[in-house]
């Protein structure tokens, strides 16, 4: 078993073959205007009690606005908001200007045309090394339409492939899903 530690560009290299979906996480900031940010690194983490988790990184200018604030939005991309996932990847500037959006119970934007929406209130803030692991306890969860995912993978943006075998295929594979799923201890 080898014990030294991957160089940063080996490792980025190896968990850039895990492919992960792409989210917007939004907040309003101390001043009332609305703060977000690009992120892959958004998961699950518990049903009971409910929390999910993303990791900003802690040169992020964004992620100060959004941890005073103390709630936030987790605002799901479909394959089709590539646009929309670059505008909140960048630093500064208003990422917000022309995109529609509505306040959530919170304050939080949720922004229009996601997949889905999950509103939280920051329940903790663990170090991660060079990232912060904001750990949120989901207070509403919404889906907003059906489609495809916005994948990252390979540092490429892309989507879920159509297989072309029709709905069959896409049952079979859900009740393959489901059936695994059961069997998970995840």
């Amino acid at each position: 078993m080898s014990t030294h530690t991957p160089a940063p560009a080996d490792l980025k290299s190896v968990l850039s073959g895990f492919c992960t979906g792409v989210a917007v996480i939004t907040a309003r900031g101390s001043d009332g205007r609305p703060v977000g940010m690009a992120v892959q690194s958004f998961s699950s983490v518990s049903l009971d009690p409910p929390l999910v988790c993303f990791c900003p990184a802690r040169t992020s200018t964004t992620w100060p606005g959004i941890r005073a604030a103390g709630a936030f939005a987790v605002n799901v991309l479909a394959a089709d908001q590539l646009e929309l996932c670059r505008r909140f990847a960048v630093t500064g500037g208003d990422k917000f200007a022309g995109v529609p959006w509505r306040a959530g119970a919170a304050g939080a934007p949720l922004l229009d045309g996601v997949l889905a929406t999950v509103e939280c209130v920051l329940e903790d803030v663990l170090d991660g090394g060079d990232h912060a692991i904001a750990l949120g306890r989901v207070t509403a969860a919404a889906v907003h339409r059906d489609g495809a995912p916005l994948l990252y993978f390979r540092r490429a943006y892309g989507r879920v492939p159509d297989s072309g075998a029709g709905a069959g295929a896409s049952a079979s594979m859900s009740a393959s899903m489901a059936a695994a799923r059961s069997r998970s201890e995840a």
